[in-house]
């Protein structure tokens, strides 16, 4: 059974390496909103379009007071090609281990064409500059998606 995060839950803290040798952790985000997305794999189709899509906005989201930061099990190898390859602006963290994945409760069964298997959901949070979830999106679809936290992140949400 995986976790439901719900608004007004303090989001988990987090320190996942990122290219170029960084850190990302939530304490670093502390004072603005953050745009947490989860995807399940770098370099397939609609990651990539999820990507991309958050890249075309990436700006606009830093305008709006939030910082933007993807995260998958994929290696931070995997993620320096990626955002190489599709000029993203915006740091993407590495979670090998699946411990943050499993914190946020996007590390799900899932089931395709009759195999049951664990993987990511694909999943937003926004949280608030004191560390508190504002908005949550499970199961995203892609088409949208980014002008959806956009708005979010204009809209000043604020917790209970």
């Amino acid at each position: 059974m995986s976790i439901e995060l719900a608004p007004g839950d303090m989001a988990p803290p987090f320190s996942l390496p990122t290219a170029g040798a960084g850190t990302a952790t939530l304490e670093a985000h502390r004072g603005r909103k953050l745009a947490l997305f989860f995807y399940p794999r770098d370099d397939t189709e609609t990651c990539t379009a999820e990507a991309v899509g958050f890249q075309r906005h990436s700006s606009a989201i830093e305008a709006a007071g939030a910082s933007l930061l993807g995260v998958s099990g994929d290696s931070v190898r995997s993620h320096e090609k990626f955002r190489s390859k599709y000029g993203l602006d915006y740091p993407l963290a590495s979670d090998e281990s699946g411990n943050t994945l499993r914190a946020y409760g996007v590390w799900v069964e899932k089931s395709m064409w009759g195999k049951t298997f664990f993987g990511i959901e694909r999943s937003t949070f926004l949280i608030g500059p004191d560390g508190r979830i504002l908005r949550v999106w499970r199961k995203v679809k892609v088409a949208g998606h980014a002008e959806e936290v956009l708005d979010a992140a204009r809209a000043g949400w604020t917790t209970l």
